[in-house]
């Protein structure tokens, strides 16, 4: 008997694969595709509370069944690569919305929405060699935030308040150094829990040692550039500066180029090109009521690989 093709099989065959490959897209968020990775962040993010363990967990689930559904070749379903757009817009959208029935029906919409927005974005990019990363993330849960105050039966996403001039930025002490490093992490799923920073790098560490040395030298990097800057001592300590510089160490210092010192300085440049890029992007976007989200890890991480043949150094290192 011809056996079917695997990407054609029903999901109900496979309930193991499935869970699987939906832990693998919490870790997918480190742009880590390791069980235990994806084990040890779902855990954190329920150690923050079921308001963000619940919609992070059902995030990741729906957008995983959606590419079951569509047949989205199975490998990259596997390796987790349709589930944490859905991990981080359930969080995004019932963080926004609140703890309502109709912010989780909308979180459903948004991660089928992201399966879709993958898709498009890996046949648009792919020519060009670019990977997706979170832009379907950004995409689909800045759609349905502007979109939810036109609707009388969603509940409205708390307002953007457009950040203020900063004319004395506060000294930062030890104290917010340290809490810093770890909320940088934390934030990356729009958590403020250092705790929960600690545990997403264990998480990475199980990965490899490269992954979490980018981690840490990307939330470094974030937090320097923050306090160079001017940014406020609060908020650089909350994590709110940092978070897109932990998105860019990791993808360009430890997945998405090889590991050469030029390399390793090319990540740090890219993790403080993207703590600039995400100011100027909230600055921008506030007073439209638009949401910062990881775009500056999506755009500075697209033009760095971008330019990255075109650079003698890096090609070569490339090569």
């Amino acid at each position: 008997m011809e056996r079917e093709p695997l990407e054609c099989r029903p999901l109900g065959r496979e309930p193991l694969a499935y869970l699987a490959a939906a832990l693998r897209g919490v870790g997918q968020v480190g742009l880590q595709p390791h069980l235990l990775t994806g084990a040890l962040v779902l855990a954190g993010l329920w150690a923050a509370g079921r308001e963000v363990g619940l919609p992070a967990t059902l995030g990741t689930l729906v957008s995983t069944a959606a590419a079951y559904a569509l047949g989205v070749d199975r490998g990259s379903v596997v390796l987790g690569l349709q589930g944490y757009s859905g991990c981080l817009t359930g969080i995004a959208l019932v963080g926004s919305l609140g703890d309502h029935p109709a912010a989780y029906a909308l979180t459903a919409v948004g991660c089928v929405l992201c399966t879709v927005l993958t898709a498009a974005l890996t046949a648009l990019l792919g020519p060009y060699g670019l990977p997706v990363l979170t832009a379907p993330f950004c995409l689909a849960t800045g759609a349905l935030l502007a979109a939810a105050p036109a609707f009388g039966r969603l509940p409205h996403p708390a307002a953007v308040t457009v950040p203020a001039p900063v004319t004395a930025p506060g000294a930062l002490t030890c104290s917010d150094l340290w809490h810093a490093f770890f909320a940088n992490v934390s934030q990356v799923f729009l958590v403020d829990d250092w705790h929960v920073g600690l545990i997403v790098l264990a998480g990475l560490a199980c990965a490899g040692a490269r992954a979490v040395l980018a981690a840490a030298l990307g939330s470094a990097a974030g937090t320097a550039t923050a306090w160079a800057l001017g940014a406020p001592a609060a908020q650089v300590a909350a994590g709110l500066h940092g978070y897109n510089a932990v998105l860019v160490g990791i993808a360009l210092g430890a997945v998405l180029l090889p590991e050469t010192p030029w390399n390793a300085g090319y990540a740090l440049f890219g993790a403080a090109l993207s703590t600039g890029l995400a100011a100027a992007l909230t600055a921008l976007l506030a007073p439209l009521g638009g949401r910062t989200l990881t775009w500056p890890f999506v755009l500075t991480t697209w033009a760095l690989l971008a330019a990255a043949p075109h650079l003698p150094r890096l090609r070569a290192a490339t090569a």
